[in-house]
């Protein structure tokens, strides 16, 4: 039988209020509360550390950093969180090595029906967010549902990403679409 975690994390259509995910969500709003407020910065990290899926060994976020769930966060090795970050992390959510994040961060997986019957009957799905190697994401982006960013693409302040792009791009805009290729190094 399929549990409505592994519905959702799939990406189908799931009971948001089903009891398993009303007590995660609770555990982990809990969790943020204390650690949020850590002054320690290798305490903070560490205890952020182990409620997500899985990250890199350099791994460095700054408060607040907000989550559902974070059994479905999994993010490569050195990795830089300005403040005030947060991930909706209904379906997967996937962060390559080597990307750097500034404040004010918005990675949304979930997606609500359009037909309002379904959405007054507390159905929601979701899509992961995937991020390549090298990212660089300026202060306050939002990414969508569904979104897939290749490998060294920069991302505009204030951009709202809402489809994919591949690698080595700079984008920018609401919605965001490409400015101009990422220059090649000169190394």
């Amino acid at each position: 039988m399929t549990t409505e975690r592994e519905k959702m994390t799939a990406g189908e259509a799931y009971q948001q209020f089903d009891p398993e995910l009303i007590e995660r969500r609770e555990f982990i709003r809990n969790e943020l509360v204390s650690i949020n407020h850590i002054t320690d910065n290798e305490k903070r990290n560490g205890r952020f550390k182990d409620l997500l899926a899985e990250t890199g060994e350099h791994f460095f976020v700054e408060s607040d950093f907000k989550f559902d769930y974070g059994f479905n966060i999994h993010i490569g090795d050195h990795f830089y969180g300005n403040y005030d970050m947060t991930f909706l992390d209904t379906c997967p959510i996937t962060i390559g090595s080597h990307c750097y994040f500034g404040p004010n961060i918005g990675l949304y997986t979930p997606v609500h029906p359009l037909d309002p019957t379904e959405r007054n009957a507390d159905v929601e799905m979701g899509k992961p967010i995937t991020i390549g190697d090298s990212a660089w994401l300026g202060g306050r982006v939002t990414i969508l549902p569904g979104v897939t960013l290749g490998d060294n693409v920069v991302v505009g302040a204030g951009s709202v990403v809402t489809k994919s792009f591949g690698d080595n791009v700079v984008i920018a805009g609401n919605p965001a679409r490409v400015i101009k290729e990422v220059p090649k190094s000169s190394k």
